[in-house]
């Protein structure tokens, strides 16, 4: 796994597309989980945030159920929240809602990172590596190793799987902006699980550089607890 390209990415347009399609389902929560609040502030506030505050201050695509387009705006207002960002409509499904996030490029030439709206906590260091790899090698995929024993279970057979060779892939997804182009002009299928999968169907070698424990996915009730705790502490000991 490839990281810290130390030259950041300075001739190149940046963008990020973060995709906040969550219903709140799993949250067992009415609100969608990229509106929950975090140390007082909604979850993709934070996220925003963490790409504006990066090195490659990368533009920044907002792709969100149309329904939710208000509400958002309303919660922007009340946290004074000023960050700038496109907001478009989203699609049927996370590739349909990259695809409109792309439709809004008007470069030819840039490097557009892919991101979960519920993953607040992604440091300027993962995100400028991403984008420097990106430039360098076509895409960067975010991962960090298993720290669990991992077993496969397969037609009531489970088989032990070395953890060693098992990465838990994160986002952001980075990508140079022809290929991701090309990789979203395929016809969705639904073992598409990530960007890096689609990208990967149209051919493309998948770089995975380093990513950190601490950049989770809001996905249960209990995540925002774990979340809060980890943003208060220091920077340097930022660790699960």
């Amino acid at each position: 796994m490839e990281s810290h390209i130390s030259n950041l990415t300075s001739h190149i347009s940046s963008y990020v597309i973060i995709v906040a399609g969550g219903t709140g389902s799993r949250m067992q929560s009415s609100v969608p989980k990229q509106f929950l609040l975090l140390n007082g502030k909604p979850v993709m506030m934070h996220t925003i945030e963490a790409f504006h505050n990066s090195t490659c201050k990368p533009k920044i695509i907002v792709v969100l159920h149309v329904d939710f387009h208000e509400y958002w705006r309303e919660l922007c207002t009340e946290h004074r929240f000023a960050n700038p960002h496109q907001l478009i409509s989203g699609g049927a499904t996370r590739f349909h809602s990259v695809k409109n996030g792309l439709e809004t490029i008007q470069d030819t030439d840039a490097l557009v990172a892919v991101h979960d709206a519920v993953r607040p906590l992604t440091s300027t260091r993962v995100i400028d590596d991403a984008y420097n790899q990106a430039k360098v090698k076509g895409n960067a995929i975010v991962a960090v190793k298993s720290r669990d024993s991992i077993r496969q279970l397969k037609n009531g057979i489970s088989q032990h799987l070395h953890r060693d060779e098992i990465y838990l892939v994160q986002t952001p997804q980075t990508f140079q902006l022809g290929l991701l182009r090309k990789a979203y002009e395929q016809s969705f299928d639904n073992t598409f699980t990530d960007d890096a999968s689609v990208v990967e169907r149209s051919g493309v070698k998948i770089n995975l550089i380093e990513g950190d424990h601490s950049n989770i996915k809001i996905t249960f009730p209990e995540d925002i607890a774990i979340a809060e705790v980890i943003q208060k502490k220091p920077l340097n000991t930022k660790q699960l």
